[in-house]
């Protein structure tokens, strides 16, 4: 699916997603990452949801973001709460959705200027 998109000149936007892939700003992405209006962090985890661990949300937590979103794959899934501790040490914002979800908000939070994260889990 193509997402229509209020311009972000400069920032990193979602631009489709469909089975499997996601794209930014028309690069098709196929593996864990992490989007930021700024930069991209390419193969975030070689983690699967089930395998994710408290390294990965560190990373998370040390990002420049007020809110993370966390794309469970095709479906939402919760993290293990002990996963979340560095999250609330830092006291960021974490909303849990599915993939096609969290890109949509992604873009939303972007355009309205907010300091946003989006971790994408692809299994």
């Amino acid at each position: 699916m193509k997402l229509q998109l209020v311009q972000m000149e400069g920032q990193n936007a979602f631009t489709a997603y469909g089975e499997g892939y996601v794209s930014v700003n028309a690069i098709r992405h196929t593996s864990n990452l992490v989007v930021l209006p700024d930069r991209l962090i390419p193969d975030w985890t070689q983690a699967s949801f089930a395998t994710l661990n408290v390294t990965d949300f560190e990373l998370l937590a040390s990002l420049d973001a007020e809110i993370v979103l966390l794309g469970t794959g095709k479906q939402l899934r919760f993290p293990r709460p002990e996963l979340l501790r560095p999250l609330i040490q830092a006291q960021k914002g974490l909303e849990v959705m599915d993939i096609q979800a969290a890109c949509r908000t992604y873009n939303v939070l972007v355009s309205e200027g907010r300091k946003v994260a989006a971790g994408l889990i692809f299994d």
